[in-house]
């Protein structure tokens, strides 16, 4: 009895091991058979039908706004000054007298001049009628006719610095804050003040070198400043002849209306360059590009698989890139889930209408 109760008990063990075998077996293989199965089945992604569109080839760059003239406001000669004709802040006009320095001194330098000037002229004239008669020689008369020159020149000389006692508006434009009172002895090192022409602004803004052959003098561009939602235009009249070497940029210049007065030389300007329209261009998402050491890289889809390209990528909004080179037209390009995928990776592609 006790053999057979023995016997039952390894018949049971080796059945109980044989089950547990089994089990751990096609568990095993169930696994396999998942992870093959996985790796085998293609990756769910969107994508779009590459096609060829005409391209308005806009460059978003950074600028300067400037006074179109713009100066600081000194007196070319030192004295008291005796009034002043202008206000701050307000608008003058070209040639008004903006103040004026005591030119009581001056004024009898001039008279002194003048009288020396005339008995001058009168020594000159009789030594002329000397000279005719014979009765002086060559050189008096010259001698005569020199000094008369001399006070002349030193009358026009006076008469000219008593023109500098009156300060005028070079230009018509908005004049700043005043820096002296009537009665301020002024030097000529002093700042008066500062007249800025705001009536026409000057933009200007670098580009890359490559673009340098696009850009033409008279052309058009768009700019915006910093708290208005108001787009100005502006023309480009001067460009610089030479590249600089250390940014390897162009500089470019442009002018525009400020009739309503809202722009402020000083500000920074979003400047908006229309470049060359490209015709067949190829333009893709953002999404599609991927990054890489060499350059920039997209995904197509190619029999069932996702196919590495590479391409020559330029010009950049925020949702599109236009492409040089590396698409054609009617390639399948893939735009989703692309920073995971793998060359050769099996694809499902749900193309976007």
């Amino acid at each position: 009895m006790k053999v057979k109760n023995l016997i039952y008990a390894l018949l049971i063990i080796v059945l109980g091991g044989f089950i547990a075998y089994r089990v751990v077996s096609n568990k095993s293989k169930n696994d396999e058979s998942k992870k093959s199965g996985d790796k085998d089945r293609p990756t769910t992604v969107t994508g779009l039908v590459v096609k060829t569109s005409t391209f308005d080839n806009n460059l978003s760059l950074s600028g300067s706004i400037e006074a179109n003239e713009q100066i600081e406001i000194h007196s070319e000669v030192s004295g008291i000054v005796e009034g002043i004709y202008f206000t701050e802040g307000t608008n003058v006009n070209k040639g008004q007298v903006l103040f004026k320095v005591n030119d009581i001194e001056l004024r009898a330098q001039l008279r002194q001049a003048q009288t020396k000037e005339g008995l001058a002229a009168e020594n000159e004239r009789r030594a002329k009628l000397l000279l005719q008669k014979e009765a002086i020689s060559q050189e008096e008369f010259d001698v005569a006719n020199a000094d008369y020159a001399s006070m002349k020149a030193q009358t026009q000389l006076i008469k000219a610095q008593i023109a500098k006692t009156s300060v005028k508006a070079p230009f018509s434009g908005k004049i700043g804050l005043r820096s002296i009172s009537p009665g301020t002895y002024i030097t000529p090192t002093v700042l008066v003040a500062k007249l800025v022409n705001t009536g026409k602004l000057k933009i200007t803004f670098s580009i890359p070198e490559k673009y340098a052959s696009q850009v033409r003098s008279g052309s058009t561009i768009d700019f915006s400043v910093s708290g208005s939602d108001k787009v100005y235009s502006a023309k480009i009249y001067a460009i610089e002849p030479e590249v600089e070497v250390a940014t390897r940029t162009l500089k470019i210049r442009a002018i525009a209306d400020n009739i309503d007065g809202k722009l402020f030389p000083g500000t920074f300007a979003d400047v908006k360059l229309p470049l060359s329209i490209i015709k067949d261009a190829i333009v893709v998402p953002s999404e599609s590009i991927v990054p890489v050491q060499d350059g920039k890289k997209v995904y197509i889809a190619n029999m069932g698989k996702a196919k590495e390209v590479m391409v020559d990528a330029t010009t950049r909004t925020d949702a599109s890139i236009l492409i040089l080179s590396g698409l054609k037209a009617g390639d399948t390009l893939i735009t989703s889930g692309v920073m995971s995928l793998k060359n050769e990776a099996p694809i499902k592609v749900q193309v976007k209408k």
